[in-house]
Order: C-alpha cells, then sequence, then structure tokens
C-alpha cells in the first residue's frame, strides 16, 4: 500500500503540500529553472549575436522601448538588477551609440537613460526575437502565457518569503 504524502506544518505553506522534495538534482525546482535558463540564454545568444546584444542589454534595452528617458534606479527595479550590476552593462550601450546616460540636473546622483536614435532603430531590427524564442521553445502563444504567469506567481511568493 503506498504511503500517503507528508504535509508540512510550516507556517504559510498550503494545507496538503508535500514536504520538501527528495535531495536529488532532477527532483529539485532550483535545477529545473537553473537549466532551462541556460537553455533560454543560449537561444537568446544566437538570436541576440546579430544585433550585437547580449540578453541583459536586451533586457534594458527592452525597458527603455516601453518607455524612454528612465534612470538607473528605474531600471534596475524592472530587471531586479543593483545599480553596480546595471552601470557596466549601460556603459557598453553608451560605448555602441544605443543610449545617453546624463545626470539629472535636479539630482546630481540620478544618472537618466535615454534612447539615441540608432537605440529606437534597433527596436525595429530585434522585432522578430519574441517570435523567433515562441519558435524555438515549441510551444503555443498560450503555453508561453500560462508559464509566464506561473513564473511570476513563483517570483512573488519567494521575493515574498526571502
Amino acid at each position: 500500500m503506498k504511503k500517503a504524502p507528508a504535509t508540512s506544518n510550516r507556517p504559510g505553506a498550503k494545507a496538503g503540500a508535500k514536504t520538501a522534495a527528495p535531495q536529488t538534482l532532477d527532483a529539485q525546482v532550483c535545477f529545473a529553472l537553473y537549466s532551462t535558463g541556460l537553455a533560454l540564454n543560449k537561444v537568446y545568444r544566437r538570436l541576440l549575436g546579430p544585433l550585437g546584444l547580449t540578453y541583459p542589454q536586451y533586457l534594458a534595452m527592452l525597458v527603455l522601448w516601453e518607455r524612454d528617458q528612465v534612470t538607473v534606479s528605474e531600471i534596475g527595479e524592472r530587471l531586479f538588477l543593483d545599480s553596480a550590476t546595471l552601470t557596466p552593462l549601460l556603459k557598453r550601450l553608451q560605448t555602441a551609440g544605443w543610449i545617453t546616460r546624463t545626470r539629472a540636473a535636479d539630482d546630481e546622483r540620478q544618472v537618466i537613460i535615454a534612447l539615441t536614435a540608432e537605440g529606437r532603430a534597433l527596436k525595429a531590427k530585434a522585432r522578430a526575437v519574441p517570435a523567433d524564442l515562441l519558435c524555438a521553445a515549441e510551444c503555443s502563444l498560450d503555453e508561453m502565457e500560462s508559464l509566464k504567469q506561473q513564473l511570476e506567481s513563483l517570483r512573488g511568493s519567494l521575493a515574498k518569503n526571502a
């Protein structure tokens, strides 16, 4: 007879939740996310290489394509990155001619990031990236949206309990 799954009595645990997964690599959600991230980065490297962008640079450009002239801290909040990580990335985008970095007139501690004409033009060149990624993932748009929602929910729970 099969033993019923043990439940956790940790604070915040859902009723009927199983206890921790066995300590094997393949049983770990963290490894599934990590290894999927590695595979995702390989696909993005192939898609973004011809554009001259790395994946983190692409994410920063996505933020700027949504809303131009934002502070470094605003980009950091959107990408969950600190300014020490963002600064070298933004300097490389500036060297490539896609952005400008200027100190805010009213607060010199803030740096405003703005797209150049070349940076705005890059958006059109990158237009096919989302569709190409969807093809590489071999799943439907609905499946990808569902996965994204699940990951965002997981991220929110983990951030809340970190």
